[in-house]
């Protein structure tokens, strides 16, 4: 059985008893590991120094977005200091994102992703991805002027202490190195822009749900519009959601994909751990349940603590998610 599977008319499960302490074991089994850091590749090239060069807006004086980008919101979001977040996508004119496997879509050179976090309705950061010539993709952070009028390029170490939280924490804007840590930790450098963060099957539990935006887009409407391709048809037939036992079992496991699964999965650089949490299109069981349920840690990385989360730890959030 596959572990993202389709629609609820052919969703079943043998587990369906399973013990209510086996769905709070999956909600707390993300925080028991602190991981090493994936390690990051260096930069392509240098971006641009103000977020109004990167063409994200039409006009950056009434910070009027460019209405060619596509505006999106992935289904199981990346927790980030309970900021409000907006994201954008852009295309090069006549290509399109290949979707053949769907596990991992490959993106056009040219191809453009926005972040915006808000506290407060302020805008305090935005995060900024390119993918180059060479294929490598460029990272980059914009912080905010107090008076939301201008953003300028952030250290390459990032920045600390960018908005006030309570209880005298800070929003943290990672560093290149942090980005790369979760963003290079599975087969694509892309988060939250996928096969099932874009399945019109959305879970209405999901964890810090975020509104979408209007339009939306989501797998059928990139195909109708001709910007996703090679996607197999049985995925738009029947649109991929998590295997699960019940609405909570499938929430708990869509934040772990969300927010853990970047890095903790068979190909990222933690998969030594044997901590499977990123839901697959393709592949047989769930690894999510099969790889903490019952199982100890097959091998702690390198300076692992226990209940610690290697992102949780560092207060982080990088992505696209």
């Amino acid at each position: 059985m596959a572990q993202v599977i389709a629609t609820a008319p052919r969703l079943r499960s043998g587990r369906s008893h399973r013990p209510a302490a086996v769905e709070a074991m999956l909600v707390l089994t993300f925080g028991m590991l602190m991981g090493a850091p994936a390690i990051p590749q260096p930069a392509t090239a240098t971006p641009p120094p103000t977020l109004q060069e990167t063409g994200l807006y039409a006009d950056f004086g009434t910070l009027q977005i460019d209405p060619t980008h596509l505006a999106f919101a992935p289904q199981y979001p990346l927790w980030s200091d309970g900021a409000a977040k907006r994201r954008w996508i852009s295309l090069p004119p006549r290509t399109a994102i290949d979707a053949s496997d769907p596990d991992s879509w490959v993106f056009p050179v040219g191809t453009r992703f926005w972040k915006e976090f808000s506290f407060n309705g302020q805008k305090v950061e935005t995060r900024y991805l390119e993918r180059r010539a060479d294929g490598q993709w460029l990272y980059a952070a914009y912080s905010w002027s107090a008076d939301g009028r201008e953003a300028h390029l952030v250290s390459p170490r990032g920045k600390r202490g960018a908005y006030t939280l309570a209880g005298g924490r800070s929003h943290t804007i990672p560093g290149i190195s942090d980005c790369k840590a979760c963003h290079q930790g599975g087969r694509s450098e892309v988060l939250g822009f996928s096969t099932l963060q874009l399945s019109p099957e959305r879970d209405p539990g999901a964890p810090n749900a975020e509104l979408r935006p209007e339009p939306d887009i989501d797998l059928r409407s990139l195909v109708d519009k001709g910007l996703l391709a090679g996607l197999p048809k049985t995925l738009l037939d029947s649109p991929p959601r998590i295997m699960a036992a019940s609405a909570t079992e499938r929430a708990a496991l869509g934040y772990m994909h969300g927010n853990c699964g970047h890095c903790h999965n068979d190909h990222g650089s933690l998969r030594n751990i044997g901590l499977f949490l990123r839901q697959g299109v393709e592949a047989a069981g769930q690894p999510a349940i099969a790889s903490t349920v019952g199982h100890p840690v097959k091998k702690p990385a390198p300076g692992s603590r226990v209940m610690r989360c290697c992102a949780l730890s560092r207060g982080i959030r990088s992505g696209a998610a």
